[in-house]
């Protein structure tokens, strides 16, 4: 690929980054301020602090509250333009610092549940098209019936079961290895329902493709047929709904964070967000849409990688 063609797609590539990165921030200013509450009433405290109206009015006038909405959205663009996210209201703390104090328990989550619903979704998917008919139907029941489980419902059962009938596993995250289990599978779960479903159409529509057909009149056996043709067929839309899935992951974990007491932006946006602490949701969900952007990138060049025929389709004649 010529190095103009490579420059202009990177270029378009930063430029629909950035507009992700506005539309979030915008959407996100406009929609907190439609949340009852006051964010001035947070900073003195929260609702049980009982401030005084001179007070709440210093406040908002030191902060910039008093002024229209307009102007408050054009200063926090400003702000953010120049890597600025601003300060906790209720805490008062730099939002960078308090995100980064959390991100990496929430990436480390998504990132293991990703990996066990990869895992989940290419063995369900493989026994599935090795299992015939009823062992395919079986199989679209179980991949339909995981991804329409809620989390809130899939957490309550799990601990139900593992932690209050069989003890295995305590009911709160904690330190230790085991206080992750539970969190993931309830993450991964779902995910794999809709991977398993993709790569299992996919796996079966390549096993009817000519060089699959061929594959076999050379001797290839079943379960070569499916590891080494059809799975990597297969891969590649479930390579790219990998990106979605990290951004689905992370919502996730609002609800998975809250559930199993866990340490993590899902409960600090959440928290953020009960408190009209617009700074905080504002750069927690920014901070999201950046990780769904490099994902999204990521998982672009994965799929040239893994099949090289993109790169070559977009090659000028």
């Amino acid at each position: 690929m010529p190095r103009s063609r490579v420059l202009r797609r990177v270029a378009l590539r930063l430029a629909g980054a950035a507009f992700v990165l506005w539309a979030v921030a915008t959407l996100t200013f406009f929609a907190i301020h439609l949340v009852p509450g006051d964010p001035a009433q947070a900073i003195l405290g929260g609702p049980g602090s009982q401030a005084s109206q001179e007070a709440l009015d210093e406040v908002r006038a030191d902060y910039g509250l008093d002024q229209p909405l307009v102007v408050q959205y054009g200063a926090m663009l400003g702000r953010l333009v120049t890597g600025d996210l601003g300060d906790s209201y209720a805490l008062k703390t730099p939002v960078a610092e308090l995100i980064g104090g959390q991100i990496l328990g929430t990436l480390a989550l998504a990132a293991l549940a990703l990996v066990v619903a990869w895992v989940l979704a290419v063995g369900l998917a493989l026994w599935s098209t090795s299992a015939g008919r009823i062992g395919r139907a079986i199989a679209g029941g179980l991949e339909l019936t995981a991804a329409a489980l809620p989390h809130f419902w899939l957490a309550t059962v799990l601990i139900a079961v593992f932690s209050t009938s069989l003890g295995w596993l305590p009911p709160v995250s904690n330190d230790a290895a085991s206080g992750l289990v539970l969190p993931v599978i309830t993450l991964a779960v779902p995910l794999a329902g809709f991977l398993a479903q993709l790569m299992r159409e996919r796996m079966l529509e390549a096993l009817e493709q000519p060089f699959a057909v061929s594959a076999a009149a050379r001797g290839e056996t079943a379960a070569g047929l499916r590891l080494r043709h059809a799975l990597r067929h297969a891969a590649l839309p479930a390579i790219n709904l990998s990106g979605w899935a990290v951004g689905y992951l992370i919502s996730g974990a609002v609800v998975v964070e809250t559930i199993f007491a866990r340490p993590g932006l899902g409960r600090t946006l959440l928290r953020a967000t009960e408190l009209r602490d617009v700074p905080v949701v504002v750069g927690v969900v920014l901070v999201v849409a950046l990780v769904y952007v490099l994902m999204t990138l990521a998982t672009d060049v994965v799929s040239r990688f893994a099949d090289p025929r993109i790169a070559r389709e977009e090659a000028p004649a």
